[in-house]
């Protein structure tokens, strides 16, 4: 690519710094699209935008906690500074515990709620009024098969999860007319970093990686680059009539 052409949109990636959110700036940077990597691991950040401008593409990072509003805010305002608009959100950003009702601290479920349905409402609220300056815009959130078809053991997860789906709809209604399309993508288990900690924690790892592969209808876990791909299409005009769907990428797990 260019240099000195202009990106063909500015898009904002949180979780950027591993699994479904690098790939997805990865992906977004190959269309000569300019990436506000952000992370909460600001180093994880500045490592995808690095991937990404080695490889002839356009990104900045950020280091961000997508609960904090002014750290939202000011993400938002990098992307401004970088291309002065802002054409794309992916509310990828998320958090993770095990536990059922009984088990699942205050602290724990304060935290989760507060990354994965706070984060994304503090997300939307900051880059809507900036992509309403450019005539519009497309957001995709990352939400969780888990939301669709509960999972043993993670009660605070599927909460938040399920939050997203209904949040996504809420935003597209009210924003559809202006030029805002809002969409959200429901990712089945994925190979990434994360899973991959949880996995290495667990008392016999092997094990553990092969009861998880086994409860998959396809017999294999995700790839990033899969949920990435479908993010990519609900962010393109090729989705221009899509408003308010979830679209669910899990290899089957939620069809049983």
């Amino acid at each position: 690519m260019n240099d000195l052409a202009p990106p063909d949109r500015s898009v904002i990636v949180t979780g950027a710094g591993s699994g479904i959110g690098r790939a997805t700036a990865i992906a977004f940077a190959a269309l000569d699209d300019h990436v506000t990597v952000a992370d909460l691991d600001g180093d994880a950040a500045a490592a995808t935008a690095a991937t990404i401008t080695g490889n002839g593409g356009q990104a900045v990072s950020v280091s961000v906690d997508v609960s904090d509003p002014a750290g939202v805010e000011a993400m938002v305002g990098a992307a401004r500074e970088a291309t002065g608009r802002l054409d794309v959100l992916v509310n990828n950003a998320g958090y993770g515990i095990a536990g059922d009702v009984v088990a699942t601290s205050i602290e724990k479920l304060d935290r989760t709620l507060a990354v994965n349905v706070r984060g994304v409402f503090l997300g939307c609220q900051a880059a809507i009024p900036l992509m309403l300056e450019g005539g519009g815009g497309a957001i995709v959130n990352v939400s969780s098969a888990a939301a669709l078809a509960a999972i043993t053991n993670r009660a605070a997860y599927t909460a938040s999860k399920g939050a997203i789906v209904a949040l996504t709809r809420s935003i597209a209604v009210d924003f559809m007319r202006q030029g805002i399309r809002c969409n959200c993508v429901a990712p089945g288990t994925v190979d990434s970093p994360w899973v991959g900690r949880i996995i290495a924690g667990q008392p016999d790892p092997a094990a553990a990686r092969e009861a998880m592969v086994e409860r998959q209808p396809l017999g294999r876990l995700g790839r990033p680059e899969e949920i990435a791909s479908s993010i990519v299409y609900l962010a393109s005009p090729e989705a221009s009539f899509v408003h308010g769907t979830c679209m669910v990428v899990d290899g089957g797990f939620s069809a049983r």
